[in-house]
């Protein structure tokens, strides 16, 4: 009778999933990768993030795969990233290397080498546009080629490039303290498990990797009262990446002997954000302290509330939850979060039985005593 039971979940399940892809295929057409890739770019970046896994092509097999959903996205590809071996670790990667494609300062107008708006929605009408029903491949290769002609009378300087932080501005002018480096070799979360009190190398691995609503939710309740005043963007800046190793052989050689291998594309944010600090006589000044945040890919918004997060986590205040690491690095997990919430639905038969008994025990006591009272109240009476 037992092998009766297991056979008949198995044939249940094996229905399940039969059904599930029957959903995915049901109109006839088939989602191609290379449409996904091209044409879900903040999709593929967020979930990307969230994997902590930098290849485009996986993510939209993932997505594909998925059907859209994110958190099974990012569950299937932090289980793809496990059976990899990690055969090198990147030199440090200096994001003033970066070739800009977006850089912009909320603090200031003027920066050095300028503002570069780049491809962002933040100047566009939030409203559906429906000539994307009738979109064909041919019209995307005519405007292409229209505006790569466009681009050609333009200096290519004004897109593209290298620029000076804003933060070093500052600092040139005595308005922002330098910061001492810190060479602590970074703990890998994904060897070894979060740990409190965390090091700041855990803390920021945990944030990029985080749930990009739920991170911008935990810096947004920041801003609303929990914790800091009114945080500005210093600098925004996406852009591409160098990395480099060391030489493979001898990894003591002299810094000619290491090897690019490539460039990822990133959005780094920091934050400048307005701390009162008690000064002599009973005077109070304002100074300015940073939170830094940077993702996989175009994520500004992710970015921005990593670098709120990043300094609120820094202050490690108890009286708020915004500063309680372990209660914001353990709940802005999307694996773990949505894994917990997501095992309900499996069988609970045993446990909830048992609670129903405890119930209808104590109900049963409870009925008991009542005519026992009743009863002797009778009798009284």
């Amino acid at each position: 009778m037992g092998y009766v039971a297991v056979k008949g979940g198995t044939q249940a399940i094996e229905e399940s999933i039969k059904r599930m892809k029957y959903e995915r295929l049901k109109h006839g057409t088939v989602l191609g990768i290379e449409k996904i890739e091209a044409g879900m770019r903040g999709l593929i970046d967020q979930v990307m993030s969230e994997s902590s896994l930098y290849s485009p092509i996986l993510t939209a097999i993932a997505i594909k795969q998925a059907e859209g959903n994110p958190e099974e996205a990012v569950f299937q590809l932090r289980a793809y990233r496990s059976t990899l071996p990690r055969k090198h670790y990147t030199r440090i990667a200096d994001p003033e290397e970066m070739v800009i494609e977006r850089r912009i300062s909320a603090s200031f107008k003027d920066i050095p080498g300028g503002q570069v708006l780049g491809a962002t929605t933040d100047y566009t009408h939030r409203l559906l546009d429906f000539g994307l029903v009738s979109e064909t491949d041919e019209d995307a290769r005519r405007w292409l080629h229209d505006y790569q002609l466009e681009s050609l009378q333009i200096s290519e300087s004004n897109h593209t490039g290298r620029f000076p932080k804003v933060l070093d501005y500052l600092r040139k002018q005595g308005l922002m303290a330098e910061c001492s480096p810190d060479d602590r070799v970074p703990d890998d979360v994904t060897k070894k498990s979060l740990e409190f009190p965390s090091t700041r190398s855990q803390r920021m691995q945990i944030l990029t990797r985080g749930q990009t609503g739920a991170v911008t939710s935990l810096a947004y309740a920041v801003i609303r009262g929990y914790g800091a005043l009114h945080p500005t963007v210093g600098e925004l800046r996406i852009g591409s990446q160098p990395l480099y190793i060391d030489n493979p052989v001898d990894e003591w050689k002299e810094d000619e002997d290491s090897y690019y291998i490539g460039e990822i594309k990133v959005t780094e944010a920091e934050m400048l954000i307005p701390v009162p600090i008690q000064k002599g006589n009973g005077k109070e000044e304002i100074e300015f302290e940073i939170g830094y945040g940077i993702c996989f890919g175009q994520n500004e918004t992710k970015a921005i509330a990593m670098g709120i997060l990043d300094h609120s986590l820094e202050k490690g205040n108890a009286e708020f939850p915004t500063q309680d690491e372990e209660f914001v690095l353990y709940h802005i997990d999307s694996v773990e979060s949505t894994g917990f919430i997501s095992h309900l639905k499996m069988p609970h038969y045993v446990t909830f039985q048992s609670k129903l008994d405890s119930v209808r025990k104590t109900k049963k006591q409870e009925e008991l005593t009542n005519r026992e009272e009743t009863g002797t109240n009778a009798i009284k009476i």
